[in-house]
């Protein structure tokens, strides 16, 4: 089965965005833990929650997966940025413990001219200060398009975060294909070369998601600007032998493209027509 489902808004809270996945054949979604661009969170309702949560197993749902917001950056210049990415994650992580075993998502951040080694230690030292033995959430790191000074926008970045954690089974990779190709790893032309680099450089077991993006930009473009499926740079033909590879087809998909729920329900449709 083809688990799919889209980014959705969580201002009406769990139990909404259940029920919007399921009117257009969604069987996971995807959410900001907070306001993308600021730092408030909605206040949590167990009630909603807890409805939610039935209504969920009731439907067979597959892993859901939290995004942290875009100004979270663990590695910036700045030191109160820095403070701030750990106490929105260390608020987030707590938060997601109400629905145990889901993922959470977030961009490894900008160095902000500080160098990518400097970026790498100030990114694992925080996961190495807020992952607990205890937690049941997965914490993902997102494969970025190398845009200004990004860290993450290639393999052996992430591989050098996630071989400073400490708690490593706590750790994943969500591949953006939008991102990759803006990066310069060829998913149109090499899928199977770009998944055993991954699996050489990081290890495909840390591969626990996939957002689901065609680009508006070409191989290597480095500009990170997503566009509907099939109608972008990477292609329909792709995206069938992307959901449907055998190290890929069992993961959750997460689109993230310039939607609205109906067209969000047409790729679904789309897709679900072309896994095998």
């Amino acid at each position: 089965m083809l688990n799919i489902g889209c980014h959705l808004s969580a201002s009406k809270g769990y139990l909404n965005m259940g029920k919007e996945a399921l009117s257009i054949n969604a069987n996971t979604f995807q959410f900001f833990s907070r306001n993308p661009r600021g730092s408030k969170a909605k206040e949590l309702d167990l009630k909603d929650i807890e409805e939610y949560k039935k209504l969920a197993e009731e439907n067979n749902f597959a892993t859901i997966l939290a995004h942290a917001p875009y100004i979270l950056n663990p590695c910036s210049s700045n030191e109160q940025n820095r403070i701030l990415a750990f106490e929105l994650m260390q608020d987030d992580l707590k938060r997601l413990e109400y629905i145990p075993n889901q993922m959470y998502n977030f961009h490894p951040g900008s160095h902000t001219g500080q160098g990518v080694e400097v970026g790498i230690n100030q990114i694992s030292e925080m996961l190495n200060k807020l992952l607990t033995e205890e937690q049941t959430t997965t914490v993902l790191l997102e494969t970025m398009a190398g845009k200004g000074s990004e860290v993450g926008s290639k393999f052996e970045e992430l591989k050098a975060i996630i071989d400073k954690v400490d708690l490593k089974e706590k750790m994943g990779v969500c591949l953006d294909t939008c991102h990759v190709n803006d990066a310069g790893y060829d998913v149109v032309n090499n899928l199977d070369g770009v998944l055993e680099e991954f699996d050489k450089v990081i290890g495909i077991k840390y591969l626990k998601a996939i957002h689901l993006n065609d680009s508006k930009n070409p191989l290597a473009s480095h500009k990170d600007r997503h566009e509907c499926i099939g109608e972008g740079h990477i292609g329909i033909e792709a995206f069938e032998r992307i959901i449907n590879h055998p190290q890929l087809k069992h993961l959750p998909f997460y689109l993230e493209t310039p939607n609205e729920l109906e067209g969000y329900k047409k790729e679904i449709e789309i897709l679900r027509n072309l896994y095998k």
